[in-house]
């Protein structure tokens, strides 16, 4: 009998099954819960520093603005270093005290300008020719002379003339208060006020004793050449020399001459101008020049006589 050769039949291939115990080779797939999003993936990958770089990054951003904000033109690192220079403490210069500010005249000087050649002195007084610059008002007040509208005074003497102010004052005084004087009949009151009120400002105007050399300083652009008196503003600017020695054609009459010349500037004061002789032998208006020459009028001191 014969054998039957052995056939073998193709067995049909059924489903492919993974083997247990075997990886797969595209590795663990997991589902679609279980997928983590790139963020937060990234912070599992970083773990605290995916937070904290993002926030340090904001603070930066937040600083500079705010210093771009306080601190406009300025450089980044002048800014920084502001605030340690401003927190510095600053001395503050102690106060100078300020001498009483005198008020600038806008009106010019007026005066008498100096002859070409100044006459010898009448008097027989010595006097100091260029004093220290400065003045000092004469202290005191005294009592209203005359009737109606008040115009308070006050007196000054430069330093280093060799004058005593309280004499000086009393004079003025009295020229002012005589009743041939300004005030005549009512028309303005006098009244000499002292230190106290010349710093507060409270006068109407001041009648000061200068040495010749400084006139050109309280008479600007006058021309007194050291010999004539002036007014200046609010001040009536007598001349030591003049007061001293008068002039000749006073015949040596100081008394009546110191009259005339408080009289005269004080009228310049009070807004009264230069006038001319009226006619010879007639008394001389207290406006004319009588410093410089009488022009056929006689001497005379007030505006009042």
């Amino acid at each position: 009998m014969t054998a039957r050769p052995e056939v073998r039949t193709a067995e049909r291939p059924g489903p492919l099954v993974a083997r247990p115990g075997l990886p797969d080779p595209a590795g663990p797939r997991p589902s679609a819960r279980q997928r983590p999003g790139r963020l937060r993936g990234f912070a599992r990958r970083y773990g605290w520093r995916a937070y904290a770089i993002p926030l340090l990054a904001l603070a930066t951003i937040a600083v500079l603005v705010d210093l771009a904000r306080t601190t406009p033109g300025v450089p980044a690192d002048t800014a920084a270093a502001a605030p340690a220079t401003a927190s510095a403490p600053v001395t503050q210069p102690a106060p100078v005290p300020q001498p009483a500010t005198e008020t600038t005249p806008t009106a010019p000087a007026e005066g008498d300008v100096a002859p070409p050649e100044a006459p010898p002195t009448a008097g027989v007084e010595s006097y100091v020719e260029q004093g220290a610059g400065s003045l000092t008002v004469v202290d005191g007040t005294s009592a209203v002379s005359g009737a109606g509208p008040l115009r308070r005074f006050i007196v000054e003497v430069e330093d280093g003339s060799g004058v005593a102010g309280a004499p000086f004052a009393q004079a003025v005084e009295a020229t002012l208060a005589d009743p041939r004087s300004w005030g005549s009949e009512g028309r303005m009151s006098f009244q000499r006020v002292g230190a106290a009120e010349a710093a507060a400002g409270q006068f109407d105007f001041r009648v000061s004793l200068v040495t010749p050399g400084s006139m050109e300083t309280y008479c600007p652009g006058v021309g007194t050449g050291g010999y004539t008196s002036c007014r200046y503003g609010d001040r009536a600017v007598i001349n030591l020399a003049r007061w001293a020695t008068a002039v000749p054609h006073y015949d040596g009459d100081i008394a009546t001459y110191r009259q005339y010349v408080v009289n005269h500037e004080v009228g310049h004061v009070l807004g009264n101008g230069h006038v001319d002789c009226p006619g010879a032998g007639l008394p001389a208006p207290v406006m004319v020049q009588q410093t410089l020459s009488l022009g056929g009028c006689v001497k005379n001191a007030w505006p009042y006589p």
